[in-house]
């Protein structure tokens, strides 16, 4: 039988099996909203309803700039089910991305948070696609964003029931852009097909093994790569999920794991670093319900992952992903050959990217295209081909033609050993871009920015070392003739383009700069001659 696989479905079994269990929200004012997903189906409903009435066609976007709540998991589900799109729209990046994202998406409907409207209000004036503005809460602030309304008034008076329209399984249900790191945002179009099939391997026993039993925090942005996918899990499954809204720091992280008794979350690195601090500082705060911790967005150190394992019985489970595989690819489990291996080899082994995920092909090619021996130490391009890694980017043919193989492999341009066992190991990145926290940051275009200030004859930005963030920016700049450079000036003229926390930590005023013999900037030089650690008190992330 040709059933399609559709979000719809996802959402019905939630609500058919299990239509009492709760959706948490712990508020911005510190307040705690809780309902179940058959109020949630009720609403989505009637966010269907209010997307009729205003005109939204099949296949519109709507862009969400918003942080982890109910209202936003309405969002996930009800442009999605009604034959609309999400975009998921990332306010962290620069104010020239953001535009871009929304006017390469043609979003008609902006919803946003109250606290984050200054970003929106801040390019408004460029935003041509978008007809109206829909403010996440049941009061409009003050505010030059026109024409707006409330999310509560803009859904209020349709009916809790709604007849999903016969949907296609490849069509469009939501788009994410990546961070624009070698340069404009590309964007990523997630099918139906993807999301429901992904949604099936997280709950893999061999994946994130979530089930009903499970309570399931996603500290990880919903604006960004559909939260690791765990939203749309969790429906699947009916498991209770706990959205923390702005409360991402430890304390309230903790809280919540405690007073929810969550059994699995999920965030970068930098999260479970700050809980650590929080957690030694605060012994009586007890998260020993935690079943499993996954953390994505770069490398967690192999100390953080054996801390967590002795002090607080909260194993760490490490992936791997990209904007464009959905994002889950592969998953730093222990197969039965590595779990009968000494502690100290497992943990060797749980600090790799890990094991691809069922349903994920994976190979690691050298620069011929062939496969490089499966010994874990001779390094290639990793490519990746699954039902849910995306095979073009939104118009952008060129980019499609170089990104993805004749033989529907996606070119991920991170440097990886495979071994004999399967296990994934990133040893590099892409020299260019710089993992801050989880969120990337381009060397090239704060290059690009630096060498246009009029004091500048060459720079060059590397990543260096940072304890709390795991990498920074910083700068290496050769001044023109006597110009009297200062770090300030340089930051200043940076921050007219630049959200603060991609501004360099450390800026270098050298001579000159290496180059390589194609007349390159030498970052492997750099780094080996800037090859510092940053305390964790230096520097600003956001």
């Amino acid at each position: 039988m040709d059933v399609q696989l559709t979000l719809d479905t996802i959402l019905d079994r939630a609500v058919d099996m299990f239509p009492d269990r709760e959706l948490v929200t712990k508020l911005p004012d510190g307040s705690v909203h809780r309902y179940t997903y058959a109020d949630a189906h009720d609403r989505i409903c009637q966010l269907a309803g209010a997307l009729d009435e205003f005109g939204l066609d099949d296949g519109d976007r709507v862009g969400v700039v918003a942080t982890n709540h109910y209202r936003h998991f309405e969002l996930y589900f009800g442009p999605a089910c009604s034959g609309r799109s999400i975009h998921m729209c990332n306010m962290r990046l620069p104010d020239h991305h953001f535009v871009h994202t929304v006017d390469d998406a043609e979003d008609r409907i902006i919803f946003v948070d109250p606290g984050l409207i200054e970003k929106v209000e801040a390019t408004a004036a460029d935003l041509d696609t978008v007809e109206q503005y829909v403010v996440l809460d049941d009061e409009v602030p003050e505010t030059s964003l026109d024409p707006v309304t409330d999310y509560e008034s803009f859904i209020e008076g349709h009916p809790t029931a709604y007849e999903w329209p016969d949907l296609d399984e490849d069509a469009e249900y939501g788009m994410c852009h990546t961070s624009g790191t070698t340069g404009l945002p590309k964007g990523v179009p997630y099918s139906h097909r993807a999301m429901y099939l992904h949604s099936l391997m997280c709950g893999h026993v061999d994946a994130n093994g979530i089930g009903e039993r499970d309570v399931v925090l996603p500290v990880v942005p919903m604006f960004h790569a559909n939260g690791w996918g765990l939203p749309y899990a969790a429906t699947f499954v009916g498991a209770k999920q706990v959205f923390p809204s702005v409360h991402t720091d430890p304390e309230s992280i903790a809280r919540l794991i405690a007073d929810e008794e969550v059994t699995i979350s999920a965030a970068v690195p930098t999260i479970w670093l700050e809980m650590a601090e929080f957690l030694d500082e605060n012994p009586e705060v007890d998260i020993s319900n935690i079943d499993r911790l996954t953390v994505g967005g770069s490398a967690p150190p192999e100390s953080l992952i054996r801390k967590y394992d002795e002090e607080y019985d909260a194993p760490i489970i490490q992936g791997w992903g990209m904007t464009e595989t959905s994002p889950l690819g592969t998953l730093s489990t222990l197969r039965k050959e590595a779990a009968d291996l000494p502690p100290d080899e497992q943990y060797a082994y749980r600090a790799k990217a890990g094991l691809p995920v069922p349903g994920m092909e994976t190979r690691v090619v050298d620069d011929d295209g062939e496969e490089v021996p499966h010994d874990g130490e001779t390094m290639g391009e990793l490519q990746v081909r699954s039902p849910w890694v995306t095979d073009h980017y939104h118009g952008r043919p060129e980019e499609n033609e170089q990104s993805f193989t004749d033989d529907g492999y996606l070119r991920t341009g991170d440097i990886a050993t495979r071994d004999e066992m399967g296990y994934i190991d990133v040893v590099d990145r892409d020299k260019d871009v710089i993992k801050s926290g989880g969120e990337w940051i381009s060397s090239v275009q704060l290059e690009n920015d630096l060498i246009a200030h009029e004091d500048v004859s060459e720079a060059s930005v590397i990543a260096v070392d940072h304890e709390r963030w795991q990498e920074r920016p910083m700068a290496v700049v050769v001044p023109k003739g006597d110009a009297d450079l200062t770090e300030d000036d340089l930051d200043d003229h940076l921050a007219e383009t630049f959200p603060s926390w991609w501004l360099p930590d450390v800026y270098e005023f050298v001579d000159e700069i290496p180059k390589t013999s194609t007349g390159k900037f030498d970052k492997k030089t750099l780094r080996e001659r800037f090859d510092v650690v940053l305390e964790a008190d230096e520097g600003a992330q956001q």
